[in-house]
């Protein structure tokens, strides 16, 4: 494994697999958005919250690569680290099975801010950035 700015722990429930028994594809972009909503909330930042104060958080594009299947009761680790391009805040993301590290999916998302309803130049990802990078530092 890589290292990573943010990691999960979950585990895979019963619901979340098809006729198969594997997770069900779709599971797999769910996973990674809880993952981001929790990083978010280590940073002091509410998806809702931010709703109410009119900045919402876009999806405009995901990748995701399917690597190895996950199944019932299989504990994962959801991890991530990001970027920022343009107006853009690019999230890389990994689910590993955690029994034997498996790197299960891969994916690419991109996240835009629209502010009042109007796409913005992505400046309150430098503040979830700069959030970010205090943290660490006082970590050290």
């Amino acid at each position: 494994m890589k290292n990573y700015i943010f990691e999960l722990e979950m585990k895979v429930r019963d619901y979340e697999c098809d006729l198969q028994g594997v997770v069900n594809n779709s599971n797999y972009q769910r996973f990674m958005e809880h993952t981001r909503h929790e990083f978010l909330e280590t940073l002091g930042e509410n998806v809702q919250q931010m709703h109410e104060n009119g900045i919402d958080a876009f999806v405009s594009r995901v990748e995701i690569k399917f690597k190895h299947a996950l199944r019932t009761g299989d504990k994962f680790l959801s991890c991530m680290n990001m970027r920022r391009v343009g107006v853009k805040l690019i999230f890389e993301q990994d689910i590993y099975r955690r029994s034997d590290q498996v790197l299960a999916t891969s994916g690419i998302v991109e996240c835009v801010i629209v502010e009042n309803g109007k796409l913005t130049r992505g400046e309150y990802f430098d503040k979830l950035m700069d959030t970010y990078t205090e943290r660490t530092t006082k970590k050290m």
